[in-house]
């Protein structure tokens, strides 16, 4: 696609297939890990807050997210436990590695001269 010239043009100075994984990889990994970092904050800053906002998007909204007459509790409970947001930061960062492997085997298997015929 679009890196497709880059790729070729970076083979045809000399770096083999498993350097071009090894590059794409690493950006893929960096990436993931900046994505799951903004996760985690954002998602711990959402589950510290949950009882402050709850209350005000009902006020905003003007209706009960559980009102009592219908639900047994009345308010969201909400827990922060450390060791999930690691498992959870943990899997996401592995999972987003694993995503990365594919696009960068196919970027190695590019095939220089006929990737720059048509530049």
């Amino acid at each position: 696609t679009d890196k497709t010239s880059d790729i070729a043009i970076l083979r045809t100075l000399g770096m083999g297939p498993n350097g071009v994984v090894r590059v794409f990889f690493i950006q893929g990994a960096m990436i993931g890990w900046l994505g799951v970092l903004a996760g985690v904050v954002v998602g711990v800053l959402l589950a510290l807050n949950v009882p402050v906002l709850v209350p005000a998007l009902e006020a905003f909204f003007g209706f009960q997210i559980m009102p009592g007459d219908v639900y047994y509790v009345t308010r969201i409970p909400s827990e922060l436990e450390s060791r999930d947001v690691v498992v959870i930061a943990c899997a996401a960062f592995v999972l987003t590695s694993l995503a990365t492997l594919y696009p960068a085997r196919r970027a190695a298997l590019v095939d220089p001269a006929s990737a720059l015929r048509y530049e």
